[in-house]
């Protein structure tokens, strides 16, 4: 009883109130001389600024190793899986350059998160002279797939150049991870080559896979195609469409420097076993 009484005052208050203010209003500007207003700023003073000591740069890196800090490297191997793991990393990373040697040797270690956390190390390492062992790696037919896929993602944002090869192996794997990442990973890599393997994935088994096949080949060159209808679209009907691209990649050779669509369109994964 008294809470819905003193709701209904103040709702009554605010009403008086408003009606109060507006009548004041109305008479102000009706009037010969309405007031002058004036816009101020209260003087407002910052708050102050908290003391802190700047932090100390990180020692940088030696210019060469000695026995001893090399021997420290080898050992950090075997912390690249476990509790320690994320330590070694940055141990790795520190040492930069220097440490290519020795994740290479992890990326043939027993255990696929060693494998995995080395090939990440080397991302943030970012030395090209890894390449070849991380296309070695994805190309591996008895990897797992993660790792498989990260090696090859790796690989592409250091040199996309050296990476054809393994694109070229992986968009014919039965595995439709491993050919979507391939294809995928394409897109980065800006070369005429390229874009036979493509399109060669059109007609993939897996609609997802066919679908970044002709997204990466649209992002390489803008060119999409008729419009389809892919998410009900079978393998034939995208073997059928694949056509397009191909003629569409034979009449502008020209622009790629010539000689970029195979005299035979390479065979398609979906003749392949998917598991």
């Amino acid at each position: 009883m008294i809470l819905p009484f003193m709701r209904r005052i103040h709702v009554l208050s605010c009403l008086a109130l408003v009606s109060f203010l507006g009548a004041d209003l109305v008479l102000a500007v009706q009037s010969d001389n309405p007031p002058k207003i004036y816009l101020t700023q209260l003087p407002f003073s910052p708050p102050p600024q908290p003391d802190y000591d700047p932090g100390e740069d990180a020692t940088p890196a030696p210019e060469q190793l000695n026995e001893k800090e090399q021997k420290r490297l080898e050992s950090l191997l075997p912390l690249l899986e476990g509790n320690q793991e994320l330590w070694a990393i940055g141990e790795f990373v520190h040492f930069g350059k220097h440490s290519v040697p020795h994740l290479l040797k992890a990326l043939k270690m027993t255990g696929p998160r060693i494998r995995f956390n080395a090939t990440e190390t080397l991302s943030m390492i970012k030395d090209p002279s890894a390449v070849p062992a991380l296309v070695e790696l994805a190309l591996d037919p008895k990897e797992e797939s993660k790792v498989r896929s990260h090696a090859l993602r790796v690989a592409t944002r250091l040199d996309p150049n050296q990476v054809i090869p393994a694109i070229e192996g992986m968009a014919k794997d039965p595995n439709s991870t491993i050919r979507n990442t391939a294809v995928f990973e394409a897109r980065y890599v800006h070369r005429k080559e390229v874009l036979p393997i493509i399109i060669g994935v059109i007609p993939d088994p897996e609609q997802y896979v066919s679908i970044t096949a002709r997204d990466s080949f649209w992002i390489l060159t803008r060119f999409s195609g008729s419009i389809h209808d892919w998410e009900i679209s079978t393998p034939e009907k995208r073997k059928e469409w694949a056509k397009e691209w191909w003629a569409w990649l034979e009449e502008n050779k020209d622009r790629f420097g010539g000689g970029a669509a195979p005299a035979t369109p390479p065979e398609s994964p979906a003749n392949l076993n998917v598991n």
